[in-house]
């Protein structure tokens, strides 16, 4: 089996100037898991593969968890849906949570890909012609080809999915969007690699939280969804670097 790699894809948060926002992709014994779906997603996969040097395209990409509905999570969605299913006729497994599963169309995408026209005649769509819909439980762990997905609920504005998700016997975690929450921490703190979001408000974590913690955890943790005036060369924990393929 192939090791367990993560590779970030962006790291910055809603507002950047600088940055792709935050997203992943995952790789394991050949196999792609990709977390959430930012603007320009084909972009983003190219920049990441011009400076990671591995072959990052979205036609091998079968596989996407959507964390929660705000738009540097899911914007790129429909320019993603559009490709795989007109022009590639493969739609893409699309996994998230059934909060999320609910709204996705009807509250997101149907008023830009709900109605298209043939040439002669308007046609009408359903998620379904775009994508795969399968629903992640909260309180099992889910099974997306080598990869085990393990889901927490996070403090934020919209309903939101923190992940542990186990593969070639490593298990890397994530914070997703969340408020700064004790209890996620301890649920993330057996993960051999851990990113976590930092930065303002009520509904995202100050990073002096995260400096604060034992020195054992934040060697295993990188930072995320950071704002582009975050102080790099002061913090204690790395901000995990765009581009990059990671060992879990």
């Amino acid at each position: 089996m192939s090791p367990f790699e993560v590779v970030t894809l962006g790291n910055g948060d809603a507002f950047t100037e600088r940055r792709f926002n935050t997203s992943f992709l995952l790789r394991c014994d050949g196999a792609l898991l990709a977390i959430d779906c930012p603007d320009r997603y084909r972009a983003v996969l190219k920049s990441a593969s011009e400076k990671s040097g591995l072959a990052l395209r979205i036609e091998e990409i079968d596989d996407l968890i959507l964390t929660h509905l705000h738009g540097d999570h899911v914007n790129g969605l429909e320019a993603v849906g559009f490709l795989k299913a007109l022009v590639l006729k493969k739609r893409l497994r699309l996994w998230t949570t059934p909060e999320v599963a609910e709204e996705i169309w009807e509250r997101r995408l149907v008023a830009s890909m709900g109605r298209l026209w043939d040439g002669t005649a308007f046609q009408s769509r359903r998620l379904e012609d775009y994508f795969d819909l399968r629903v992640l439980e909260w309180d099992r762990p889910n099974s997306i080809g080598p990869f085990e997905a393990s889901l927490r609920r996070t403090i934020h504005h919209i309903p939101t999915c923190a992940l542990c998700v186990r593969a070639g016997g490593r298990t890397w975690g994530y914070s997703c969007d969340t408020a700064w929450d004790p209890s996620l921490i301890e649920w993330l703190s057996s993960a051999d690699l851990i990113d976590h979001e930092t930065n303002h408000g009520p509904a995202h974590t100050a990073y002096k939280h995260l400096a604060a913690l034992p020195q054992d955890l934040r060697s295993r943790m990188r930072l995320v969804h950071v704002p582009d005036g975050f102080d790099e060369d002061a913090a204690n924990i790395s901000v995990a670097a765009e581009g990059t393929a990671r060992p879990v």
